[in-house]
């Protein structure tokens, strides 16, 4: 009986119970638009989708939370009629670059390099942690740029425009690559850094500071050494540099000072 409407196949789960399924045909392309309770909602989706494909000027911005249609097949639909592609991700096409609705008042951007990842990677927000799940496993978005998930903005990274949602790789710049490093301005005021090492057990120890970011990261290994050799047995995460043969690291390894602190913490010493 309403098999009549338009873009509506009615189906039934394994209950038997009945729903209905809506799809459109646009340039050739079958496209799902979801599933409904009723044939009348199904109907509506598919009208909204219809419009869509006719009216260039509805664009993101004219969705209504009242729509039955999806706001991720909103924007998928808006592109193909304005771009000729379709993803089955919330993406939206520019020049150089690609919009990624979460919803519609949050939007990411992307270069159009990484346009063949997110065209088939839905993007997961977890308070304010973004990922996707890849190979059954989850991927922080900022992990694609070498910035690791305990890393926090404006200390190991930051956006250079100041935009948040702005993922495009000349507007992110990496402040700290290893474990337990920050960064601080130079003494002399010449605009170089230097590199200060903490360590954290029950509180925070200051290793030392650095000249270079590789002699500050293995200054952090060497005090994860000293302090396993104390007893202090702890799964502490430890740094690897690229690009440094193990002479090399060996040779800074045995030079670099360590703050004589590190070698009195023990596991019996009340102050740790």
């Amino acid at each position: 009986m309403d098999n009549h409407l338009p873009g509506v196949y009615p189906s039934r789960k394994k209950d038997n119970s009945v729903y209905y399924r809506s799809s459109i045909t646009f340039h050739g392309k079958h496209i799902s638009l979801g599933s409904f309770d009723d044939a009348l909602t199904a109907h509506h989706a598919y009208h909204s989708a219809l419009s869509l494909t006719q009216d260039c000027s509805l664009s993101v911005e004219d969705y209504l939370p009242s729509s039955p249609l999806a706001f991720e097949k909103w924007v998928s639909l808006i592109n193909f009629r304005d771009n000729g592609i379709y993803f089955p991700t919330p993406i939206y096409l520019k020049k150089k670059f690609f919009l990624y609705y979460m919803e519609p008042s949050h939007i990411l951007k992307f270069d159009i390099d990484d346009l063949f990842y997110y065209s088939s990677k839905k993007i997961m927000r977890r308070g304010s942690h973004l990922f996707v799940n890849d190979y059954g496993m989850q991927f922080g978005i900022l992990n694609r740029y070498g910035i690791k998930n305990y890393a926090v903005l404006d200390k190991d990274y930051r956006f250079i425009n100041g935009d948040t949602t702005d993922y495009r790789y000349e507007n992110i710049e990496i402040l700290n690559r290893f474990h337990g490093i920050t960064r601080i301005p130079h003494p002399s005021g010449n605009g170089s850094y230097r590199y200060k090492v903490r360590i954290h057990i029950r509180s925070s120890y200051v290793v030392g500071i650095y000249d270079t970011e590789e002699e500050a990261a293995i200054a952090y290994n060497k005090a994860v050494d000293v302090l396993k050799k104390n007893g202090i047995n702890r799964n502490f995460p430890l740094n690897y540099i690229e690009g440094l043969s193990p002479a090399a690291y060996a040779d800074i390894y045995s030079h670099l000072k360590l703050s004589p602190k590190i070698y009195t913490i023990f596991p019996n010493n009340p102050q740790n």
